[in-house]
């Protein structure tokens, strides 16, 4: 990593995040948050929740719920991940957290989110047009 930082915000306030980094604020926090172990989540567990969430990327786009340019941005993402074993180093949340999972599960949100808008041209935490939430961890509109 280095010096320089992106600024992000969420309901808490804001905070700095490393510029070189994949993941953005809700990463950030648990890294403060839960510094227990320090152990990390093995990488074939990292491959399962990518397997897992292209699936659902997949149906989505099959479903109309994800724009196709979106839909290739994140599949691309994923496919670095499960392909050519990239990015694992973005996943430095410890394996002992609150037990839901859900720091885990967004910082795979955001990891996903901010490559696919680096693959579309756009800068890393803006959360436009993919946002980790709304788009990687996307459910049926109703």
């Amino acid at each position: 990593m280095n010096d320089q930082f992106r600024k992000e915000k969420d309901i808490l306030g804001e905070m700095n995040i490393p510029e070189d980094v994949y993941w953005g604020i809700n990463t950030q926090r648990a890294i403060q948050n839960f510094r227990i172990s320090g152990k990390v989540f093995p990488h074939i567990f990292l491959y399962s929740l990518a397997q897992v969430k292209k699936a659902c990327l997949l149906a989505n786009i099959d479903l109309g719920q994800i724009e196709k340019d979106s839909g290739e941005a994140m599949k691309k993402a994923f496919d670095e991940i499960l392909e050519e074993k990239k990015h694992l180093d973005q996943f430095p949340i410890d394996v002992f957290q609150s037990g839901s999972g859900t720091q885990t599960n967004m910082n795979m949100n955001e990891v996903i989110a901010n490559r696919a808008n680096e693959i579309l041209g756009y800068p890393k935490g803006k959360k436009h047009p993919i946002h980790p939430n709304d788009h990687v961890n996307k459910s049926l509109d109703e």
